[in-house]
This record gives structure tokens, C-alpha cells and sequence, in this order.
């Protein structure tokens, strides 16, 4: 297990509680008040420091090494019924963009998201979840597909940006994304966005625009990342904490600004802490969005899609 620096007094006492739990095994002394009373300040500890974290802390843990990933949520969500699909039949397969078809239950879904590594050969692999302009060009492929046989569309987001090199943008990084904004504004199906990780600048919006946009408690959601955001402001990312407070890129900002429509909770210490329920709430997140929205005809679909972005921004004074 890995701690983050203010995740420190929990890592204590339950060391303090594996030691006195061993003690009492290894020998005769009765240590269960011990035992007790540290499992009870351990879970107070615990709710104490989650439930004040931090806008950075919250970045954190948004990038825990443990944190699942899409892939994750997609095995344990469909199962076996998962068909992953590839390439953009124009340039290559970009496996830091993965979908397929699968299914919940009985209803089928087009399943789309970034993919990072668990090591650092797998991370290498994934380009660290950063998508080239074949990979969003794969996406919108595949939700086209979903659209003409009428398949819902569910994006996991998890990125901390689009690829910023050279040969990304000599093939058209910019107009990738773009290209999938607008498209993904017109689809004519249901189209849930469920925000896993890191959402960060366009490299998030390439699949981020739905009908249903879900967020996780712990992640994040901004046009650039608290360091940038820094780098450039101070010439330094010593102010990485101050940026993200200024950012309001925090769950509950996202949904104070209307960019996101729900937060999902997770279990205390974060979805990695008990994946098992992370993923339980997640699929049952999907299901409740797509009760929501089957009934809506296209055109309905297509308006309040459209209704919803048109709005994002506007203020009355």
C-alpha cells in the first residue's frame, strides 16, 4: 500500500495496529482494548483528513498509482462480454485511447477511454495517457459506429492531456479534437460521460462532451494542470497548490459551475481503497443515466446536448 504525504497518520496507526494485533498472537498478553481503541482513532484519523482535503490533495489522489483505470472499471463492469476494438483505419491503433463494445446487464454500451500503466514499461506503452490524434480519431470511429446501430456511448476520462509533440500536431492534434467536439455535440444516442481520473485540457474534452456528465469525488477536471498552471503564472511549480485552489477544478466546483451534472462518491481513502464498491457505484451511475436518457428521442438528445454546452459560461449579473 502507498501512502501520499498527508495520508502519514493513518500509515502510523496501522502499523501501530499490526504490531499490537501481532503481539497479541505471538504471545499471551491480551491487547484487544489496544487493539479497539487504535482501530477507533484510525477510522476517526481517517475521516477527519478526507473529509478536509485539499484542492491539490485532491489532485493527489486522483493520480494515486493504485487509482483504477479504465480498463479497470470496464472488466469489472461488463466482464467477459467486452470486445475491444481498434485503430482509426487511418494511422495506427493508439493505445492510449482504448473502446469496444460491451455489455451491462442486457443493454450493449460502446465503451471509450484513456488508458495509463500500472509500471514503467505499461506506462511507456500507453503513452501515459496521453492521446495522439489517432487515438481521438479511433473514438469518434467508434461512437459513430455506436450511433448507426443505435448503441449508447460511455467515456471514461483520465488524462492529464492530449500529446503535446511534434508528430501529434504535424497530424493534426487541434483539429482531432475539435473534430470530435463538434461530432459528439450531433450523435444521436445517449452519451455518458463519467470522469475517472485526471481531466485535463482538450485531451479531456475529445471525448468528454454527453448528455450525462458523471465526476468521481476524488478527481479532477480543468483546462490545465495545477503545475502548468504554475510554470507559467510564477516561472515555477512551487505554487502548484495555490494554482489548483484557484482553478476550482475540484468535483464540487465542477458542479457549482455546471460543467459537471453529478458527483460520484467513493469509499473513504479514495476508489483504490475499496475498488469492488468504486466500481459497484459506477455501474449503477451508468445504468440510473441511461434510465434517464433512452426514452429521449434523437433529436431531443441531440437539443439538450446542445442546450447544455450553449449555457456553460453564461451568467446573470
Amino acid at each position: 500500500m502507498e501512502y501520499l504525504e498527508f495520508e502519514l497518520p493513518i500509515k502510523e496507526l496501522e502499523e501501530q495496529f499490526e504490531k499490537a494485533c501481532a503481539i497479541g498472537e505471538e504471545s499471551e498478553v491480551d491487547v484487544t482494548d489496544t487493539c479497539k481503541q487504535i482501530e477507533k482513532k484510525l477510522k476517526e484519523t481517517k475521516k477527519e483528513i478526507y473529509k478536509n482535503l485539499t484542492p491539490w490533495q485532491r489532485v493527489q489522489l486522483s493520480r494515486h498509482p493504485s487509482r483504477p483505470y479504465t480498463l479497470d472499471y470496464i472488466d469489472a463492469i461488463c466482464g467477459e462480454s467486452f470486445l475491444e476494438l481498434h485503430g482509426d483505419r487511418n494511422v495506427k491503433d493508439d493505445k492510449a485511447m482504448i473502446g469496444g463494445l460491451g455489455k451491462i446487464g442486457d443493454q450493449s454500451f460502446m465503451f471509450v477511454g484513456q488508458q495509463k500503466g500500472y509500471n514503467t514499461k505499461t506506462r511507456q506503452y500507453r503513452n501515459f495517457g496521453m492521446a495522439n490524434p489517432e487515438g481521438y480519431r479511433k473514438a469518434l470511429r467508434l461512437m459513430k459506429s455506436a450511433e448507426k446501430f443505435n448503441i449508447p456511448v460511455v467515456t471514461f476520462i483520465d488524462t492529464p492531456g492530449a500529446y503535446p509533440g511534434l508528430e501529434a500536431e504535424e497530424r493534426g492534434q487541434g483539429e482531432a479534437i475539435a473534430r470530435n467536439i463538434l461530432e459528439m455535440t450531433r450523435l444521436k444516442i445517449p452519451v455518458i460521460v463519467v470522469i475517472i481520473g485526471e481531466g485535463a485540457s482538450g485531451g479531456a474534452l475529445g471525448i468528454g462532451v454527453g448528455n450525462k456528465v458523471l465526476m468521481l469525488e476524488n478527481a479532477w477536471y480543468s483546462v490545465i494542470s495545477p503545475e502548468n498552471c504554475s510554470s507559467i503564472l510564477w516561472r515555477s511549480w512551487d505554487q502548484k497548490e495555490k494554482a489548483a485552489e484557484a482553478l476550482k477544478l475540484t468535483a464540487k466546483d465542477s458542479v457549482k459551475l455546471k460543467v459537471v451534472d453529478e458527483i460520484v462518491k467513493e469509499p473513504l481513502g479514495g476508489a483504490h481503497s475499496d475498488r469492488e464498491t468504486t466500481f459497484k457505484t459506477v455501474r449503477d451511475k451508468i445504468l440510473a443515466s441511461f434510465e434517464e436518457l433512452k426514452n429521449l428521442s434523437p433529436e431531443e438528445l441531440v437539443e439538450k446536448r446542445m442546450e447544455k454546452y450553449a449555457n456553460m459560461g453564461v451568467f446573470k449579473d
